[in-house]
This record gives structure tokens, sequence and C-alpha cells, in this order.
């Protein structure tokens, strides 16, 4: 991957599986943050913004969108750091009344602070950040009230889990929701392709200028889940309990029916598009991770590699 020089006025703090990429917009003295991460790296959260801030004031922090992994650290950042608080318009109702269901905290069995959001932030709408202006983009696709900021004169995207360097995040409408988001992860890849961009800050990975390819293979995936909806619902199955697994390190491999039984998420997704019984499944999952590397065996324990 080629080596991305972005302006000196952005810093990105890349984080591993169970938080969001940390995006740090400096202003003079002060500075905007995108997206905080899970809330059990919270504290680590803290220190690393602590430490890129150098003493300059964080005045706000934005989110992408409402997954536990991107606004899991806003209570603890605006504890510590007293700033304001913005989410894309689509979730501020959730938001407000914490509802754990429609953020996919109690659907995906994961955790999150409770905070008050101080604005909105709609789609179109423009933003000083970092010495430039952004737009808001609707993003709807792997949340459907999902925003991107895409920068005219830095030529830059910053754009969440709508577009990785080798894909994008779990379309949960398909799952879980109502659908419609194999359409919507569609239409926002065609629209995001038409933006004059020469690099990316995703919200997992490192960032890329490989933009054109990044492209290619989101829409070859988006492809290869039109032909089998059962690719999606395996697919969220397991990338959200390798999460789960990441959060606990080690789980009973008897007690993974029963989990798997038990929470909407895998239980929805499993008899829209499955059809196996809870023991069949964990067996699947289970060779799944362990060949993927992701897991391993340990005297009728599941543990982390």
């Amino acid at each position: 991957m080629t080596r991305v020089h972005l302006p000196p006025s952005i810093q990105v703090l890349e984080r591993g599986w169970l938080s969001a990429n940390n995006v740090l917009l400096f202003d003079g003295g002060a500075a905007t943050l995108i997206d905080s991460g899970y809330v059990s790296h919270a504290g680590q959260t803290v220190a690393l913004l602590r430490d890129a801030l150098g003493g300059r004031r964080l005045a706000g922090l934005l989110n992408t969108h409402s997954h536990s992994d991107h606004i899991g650290g806003n209570a603890a950042v605006q504890r510590a750091f007293g700033c304001t608080i913005g989410v894309p318009a689509g979730i501020a109702p959730a938001v407000a009344a914490w509802d754990e269901a429609a953020l996919l905290l109690s659907v995906a069995d994961q955790r999150g602070e409770p905070f008050a959001a101080d604005h909105h932030v709609a789609a179109g709408e423009r933003l000083s950040m970092g010495g430039f202006e952004w737009q808001a983009l609707a993003a709807p696709g792997h949340d459907m009230d999902a925003l991107v900021f895409h920068s005219l004169d830095a030529r830059g995207l910053i754009s969440g889990d709508a577009l990785w360097r080798n894909g994008f995040g779990i379309l949960f409408a398909e799952v879980i929701g109502d659908g419609g988001g194999l359409e919507a992860a569609r239409s926002t890849l065609e629209a995001l392709a038409r933006l004059p961009v020469d690099w990316v800050i995703p919200g997992h990975g490192a960032p890329f200028v490989e933009v054109d390819e990044a492209f290619e293979a989101a829409f070859a995936r988006l492809r290869y889940f039109e032909e089998d909806g059962a690719r999606i619902a395996r697919n969220a199955i397991r990338a959200c309990v390798t999460f789960w697994l990441l959060e606990r390190r080690r789980v009973a491999l008897d007690d993974l029916p029963a989990h798997l039984a038990e929470v909407p998420l895998y239980r929805e997704a499993n008899r829209r598009f499955l059809g196996l019984t809870p023991e069949a499944l964990a067996g699947w999952l289970v060779e799944e991770l362990l060949r993927a590397g992701r897991a391993r065996r340990s005297e009728g324990f599941l543990e982390v590699t």
C-alpha cells in the first residue's frame, strides 16, 4: 500500500478491531475529532487523544454513524475534554432516548455508555475542519443514517464504514432490519465514486490512496452479496462474533449455541437466510474462526489468537 501524505492539519489514530479510527483535524489551538472508538477502549482513547492534542483544545466530536465502535467513547471523551458532540441527524432520536435496540447495542450484544448530543449534522451541511471545508454526505448501506465527509479542496474523503480499502461494513438492514441495505450501499458507492478524491480515511484500516482499486473491491463485494443473501448473513455473524470474542478473549464452546440463539442479530440472520440449528451454526462458526486464524480451541474454550 502506498504511503499516504495527509495534510499536516489531519492526524489519524489508527485503531484495532474493537475501535474505529479516530480522526483529528486541527485548526490552530483547537481540534475536531471524528469517531471515538468502543467503550472498553475509552481510557486508551482519551490517553491517545491527550498525547496527540499536545495541549490544544478538543472543541468538538462528530460521529459518522451510530455503531458501538464509533460512539462508544463519546461520553468519556466529553468528560475528559469538555467538547461538544454532533451526531448524524438520522440517529439523533435514538441517541436522545438511548434506544439500545435502534443503536444495535442490545441487538448485537455490544455495549455503549449513554451520552447527550449537543447538535445534529445533516446531509449537505458544510463544516470547517483542519483548514478545509467539508461537506457531510448521506452514505446509507452499512448504517442507513450514516454520513461521510468530503473536502473538495483537500480532495479527501473521511468514509466511516461506507468504504474501506477492501470493502465496507456489514449490511445490517438486510439481516436485522427492513431490507434495502444492498440498494442503498450500491447507491452510496456510485455517488462516492463520482467525487474528486485522492485519498481516503476509512473507519477501519490505514488511510489509502488506491481509490479506484478500493471502489473495484467494494463493488465486487457488493455483487458477491447480491448473488446470495446468505453470504450477507454469514458475514454479519462471523464479524460480530469475532468482535464479541475479542472483547471477552475466551468463551466456553458449550455456551456458544445458546448465545447464537439468544442474541437477536444472530437469531434473525439465521432465521432469514440459513435455517441452521444453533448447534450447527456454532459448529460452522467455530470452523470459520479457526480457519481464518481468528481463534483457537483450548480445553473446551474458544480463545482469541
